[in-house]
């Protein structure tokens, strides 16, 4: 896996048109990107079509959370997208409910852990007396349990993960800041070298490349400290210059 199937950029734009300019900004320096819920809402379907359809990568985050049948039927039809990824509450029920709505699609499902905005103090306003830590091993060992394909997680957290879930399993990490920027509304922040040196598969990094002077630029800065961290020069995968979208 190269480190340009190991970036995610987020498309957190107000709006669809908003999202093709910046796809069409980023070209060859971007191959995979998260369609999240405030694009879903505004025609982000639609955009992860026309992403699959130009050959691009897509992680559907839909954070699925609801009784079991709608989150089965909710699986169902988002698996059939042909996306790569599909996000779910880390409940039990609600994984296990999704596992069934895949079913033999080729999306994996991840499992929504701790949002990387949230820190020891939100959870104990929650009820949970435990760390941050303590919180996302549970989650991750009971998504496993349920079948999920891996977990979104702090890359904080991925060292520990990575022993309780295996070399198999996915873990996705947000929350992705470079060691001289700002962490904006993030709390559990981590630098790309080391959520991918801690064993992270993918990151995931939406402001610090979309809203750049040059968003082609900072995907490429992204791409050569995950290579950095890896050990492997950074490449470029070529894409057609005219992306269609």
């Amino acid at each position: 896996m190269t480190d340009a199937d190991r970036l995610i950029v987020g498309l957190d734009t107000p709006d669809v048109d908003s999202a093709h300019r910046v796809v069409d900004r980023i070209g060859d320096a971007a191959s995979f990107y998260k369609v999240g819920l405030g694009l879903i809402y505004a025609g982000g379907l639609d955009l992860a079509r026309s992403l699959i359809s130009a050959g691009k990568r897509v992680f559907l985050d839909a954070k699925l959370y609801d009784i079991p049948q709608t989150v089965e039927n909710a699986a169902r039809a988002a698996a059939a997208f042909g996306a790569d990824f599909l996000t779910v509450h880390g409940d039990p029920k609600v994984m296990a409910a999704a596992v069934r709505g895949r079913g033999a699609a080729s999306t994996r499902l991840l499992a929504i852990t701790l949002l990387t905005s949230m820190d020891g103090d939100d959870l104990a306003e929650l009820g949970f007396g435990g760390s941050p830590q303590d919180y996302v091993a549970m989650r991750a060992g009971q998504a496993m349990e349920a079948g999920c394909d891996g977990v979104v997680a702090s890359g904080q957290e991925a060292p520990r993960l990575r022993g309780i879930m295996g070399p198999g399993a996915v873990i996705v990490t947000p929350g992705i800041r470079l060691a001289d920027a700002p962490s904006d509304d993030q709390r559990r922040i981590t630098t790309p070298g080391d959520a991918v040196a801690g064993g992270a598969d993918h990151l995931v990094v939406a402001r610090p490349i979309i809203a750049a002077e040059d968003p082609r630029a900072a995907a490429l800065r992204f791409r050569e400290e995950i290579a950095a961290a890896l050990g492997t020069p950074p490449g470029v995968t070529p894409f057609p210059a005219e992306s269609g979208l």
